[in-house]
């Protein structure tokens, strides 16, 4: 069963259907007319970008700086130096941080060890503190490789470079005026970079670099006992990061996961992301991208959330199938833990809303929301979450751990880049925020206590003068409506291979008019139906989750919804279902 969707369904949204070009594209007479549809709506125009095998992949020849980097990794690893590598306490960064170090240990690298910064005390990417730290426990490498980050570690490059210690990058978020004095930099997204994917996560781009390695090495019968390391054996990982960081799935990120994904179905997985599916309930042979990014990546991400990201990567690196399990059960363990404090956060959260609403006004443009109590590592979830029921940009903030100052995560709407809103409020309020970055969908960034009011109202007057009333307004876009001879199981298990399917290539929704033939709350809060599309003999099992138990009354109102067919398998039975993404009554109350 494919993820869960969020709890309310307000704002009305409106739903708006793909546009399609005008001439559809010759895909082969092998691809099903619903697909050739499909695919054409996603601007696939060729059957090569629908092609997924190894060679498809772009090169990294034209990857700016990967050449220096193979140099002083080839040097490092001929004279038997200390590397470390520093990651990221996400789910990209923790499977950045095992491919690097898995990938390493296959070249021949003899000593290479892994550090995350915490998001509690450290904060984020290759800072002053994390050296200062390491000098401290006498624990300095020869040679750091950051992966996931590093783009913007000006002074804690200057600060590993004045302790001896080389440091190369590789990152893939945007560059700024300023690049860190490090050895090497690989980053698709630095000034001057030619390579084509600019989409890469930071987990693909260690992994090309990976790839050049091996291909120095090789040439110069430099790997360990004549091998040829199988780097394939990483890209169960690399999958699982790319649809967790939300890249947007261009056709090579779609190679990483598909290829990926293949590994994880035949079980040839890496032991801990076997174990993630095992204590999800998931069976391998039946997953999709889906399943990455929302099952096995929260109890990933609920370690750096939580606690210690190390503890992710541990259960990444292992080889060992019990220590495996054992990680994974702790990983679920924080996962729960993370879900009851997100929960009783957005009960406090949408108070606060409500209050905003009390005197009848409408809601501010741009939604500033701060608790207390709340949790450093839940705030950029429950930003999410608020973002989804009142469709507009939301920052959540939460103290930091010695409480002089205030910690913000942002998420935005389509048509406001939140890092440029924030970047006005910096331009017309000089200090305010005492600092800030991101990209066009979520930021983060610190203020002092104190200045809470005065961050709201600026926010919000930087919201209203970047978007439109009408950008306020809620909309789903789908792939149109199905026919009744597309209404079967045959249809979902065809969407399903059809992947992977992600960001910027979503997976299929469709809308429809249908009867309402019962209706009944399951698990307290779920709707379970049976629906007839209007006009039609079909009935067809619907599950709408977290409706909560009070709904109104469908089979006298009848459904409007948007949906996705599923397989859906229980008790031995695989039958059609689906899967109601947005549900609103067809006609109202009398």
């Amino acid at each position: 069963m494919a993820a869960q969707m969020p709890e309310k369904q307000s704002p009305e949204k409106k739903i708006l259907r793909r546009h399609l070009p005008d001439t559809l594209p010759d895909l082969g007479s092998e691809i099903p007319p619903l697909l050739q549809r499909l695919y054409a709506a996603r601007g696939v125009q060729s059957p090569e970008q629908l092609s997924y095998t190894l060679r498809e992949l772009a090169s990294p020849a034209r990857m700016r700086g990967v050449d220096r980097a193979v140099e002083v990794l080839a040097d490092a690893i001929a004279q038997q130096r200390s590397i470390m590598i520093l990651g990221d306490f996400d789910a990209d960064g923790a499977t950045s941080t095992a491919v690097a170090v898995l990938g390493l240990r296959m070249m021949g690298a003899a000593t290479v060890d892994f550090r995350v910064p915490s998001r509690f005390s450290d904060g984020y990417g290759l800072t002053p503190g994390i050296i200062a730290k390491l000098a401290e426990d006498n624990a300095l490498p020869d040679l750091m490789v950051t992966v996931d980050n590093g783009i913007a570690a000006i002074e804690g490059v200057a600060e590993a470079n004045r302790q001896g210690v080389r440091v190369v990058v590789t990152d893939h978020h945007l560059a700024g005026d300023r690049l860190p004095d490090a050895a090497a930099i690989v980053n698709p997204n630095q000034p001057g970079c030619e390579f084509l994917s600019k989409c890469a996560a930071g987990v693909g781009v260690i992994f090309y670099v990976l790839t050049a390695l091996r291909r120095h090495l090789s040439e110069r019968d430099l790997l360990p006992a004549g091998q040829q390391p199988n780097l394939a054996q990483l890209l169960d990982l690399v999958a699982l990061g790319t649809v967790a960081d939300v890249v947007p799935l261009d056709h090579n990120n779609r190679i990483f996961v598909e290829q990926g994904l293949r590994r994880i179905r035949q079980r040839v997985a890496r032991p801990g992301i076997l174990a993630l599916l095992e204590v999800a309930g998931r069976e391998p042979d039946q997953i999709s991208a889906t399943d990455l990014g929302f099952v096995i990546g929260p109890r990933l991400n609920a370690a750096g959330r939580m606690d210690d990201m190390s503890v992710g990567i541990r259960c990444l690196l292992t080889d060992d199938p019990q220590e495996a399990k054992s990680l994974a059960q702790d990983l679920d363990d924080l996962n729960r833990d993370r879900r009851s404090i997100e929960g009783q956060m957005k009960k406090e959260a949408e108070s606060l809303v409500a209050q905003m609403q009390l005197d009848g006004s409408s809601l501010p443009w741009g939604l500033v929301l701060f608790e207390p109590a709340w949790h450093q590592g839940v705030i950029g979830i429950l930003a999410s979450r608020i973002r989804e029921q009142t469709h507009r940009p939301v920052i959540a903030f939460a103290l930091n751990d010695e409480k002089t100052e205030i910690k913000g995560s942002a998420r935005s709407i389509p048509g406001l880049h939140i890092r440029d809103a924030l970047a006005l409020v910096d331009s017309r309020h000089p200090g305010l925020l005492k600092k800030f970055g991101g990209h066009a969908m979520a930021a983060g960034m610190t203020l002092a206590p104190d200045d809470l009011d005065t961050f709201s109202r600026a926010f919000d007057e930087a919201v209203r003068a970047s978007i439109k009333a009408e950008d306020l307004e809620a909309a789903l876009v789908t792939d149109g409506e199905l026919g009744d001879s597309e209404l079967t199981l045959d249809t979902a298990q065809l969407l399903r291979r059809a992947g992977p399917w992600g960001q910027h290539f979503p997976e299929p929704s469709f809308d429809g008019e249908f009867e309402v033939l019962t209706q009944r709350i399951v698990g307290a809060k779920h709707l379970k139906m049976v629906v007839r599309p209007r006009g039609s003999d079909l009935a067809i099992d619907a599950i709408a989750f977290n409706t909560g138990a009070q709904v109104p009354d469908y089979t006298r109102l009848g459904a409007k919804m948007v949906f996705r067919p599923d397989a859906n398998h229980f008790r031995g039975q695989t039958q059609l279902q689906l899967l109601v993404e947005y549900l609103q009554p067809a006609q109202q109350e009398p």
